[in-house]
């Protein structure tokens, strides 16, 4: 079963069919999925969906959707992401009219606790393109520090992120 994580304004649920159109709306604009692949194609959108989805089952992690609860909208997602050979990320996308109101950083706060309060993860790491500020200032707040640099099975190298247990729970 799918965790749900509450914080003070967001409840992180699991993605189901009802988040489709959250996905359809980020995705399929070029501007606000530019740093995530996009833009998709409604069916590449129906199968990332379908691949969030599925890495709760294959792997026993990944992606909740954000939920805002004083009005229930869906603003976003925040989890983890592993792609095959990929190592293991943070990662976040809001629709930008819920950027710079602190739900990122809230949601983040809330997952890297639950890896390693629930999960007994002894590490989170990010990780983001070079050319992605916002990810980056993000990731700093977080008090994530740079570990090491790789090169990624697409070729690009990036800095990897140690993102700190500042929750208590001793490795």
């Amino acid at each position: 079963m799918i965790p749900i994580i509450e914080t003070e304004r967001l409840k992180l649920i699991p993605p189901d069919i009802d988040s489709f159109g959250l996905y359809e709306e980020f995705y399929t604009n070029a501007e606000f999925s530019q740093d995530y692949g996009g833009p998709l194609s409604t069916e590449q959108v129906w199968a990332r969906l379908k691949a969030d989805i599925g890495s709760w089952y294959l792997l026993d992690f990944g992606v909740w959707v954000i939920q805002q609860k004083s009005d229930q909208t869906l603003r976003g997602t925040c989890g983890f992401w592993q792609g095959r050979g990929w190592p293991r990320e943070l990662t976040w996308w809001l629709l930008p009219e819920s950027r710079g109101k602190g739900m990122a950083s809230e949601a983040s706060h809330a997952v890297i606790a639950h890896a390693y309060n629930e999960y007994k993860w002894q590490s989170v790491e990010t990780y983001m393109n070079d050319d992605n500020a916002s990810a980056r200032a993000l990731v700093e707040r977080l008090g994530g520090q740079k570990i090491r640099r790789m090169e990624f099975p697409d070729g690009l190298s990036r800095d990897i992120f140690l993102l700190p247990n500042q929750f208590g729970v001793s490795r």
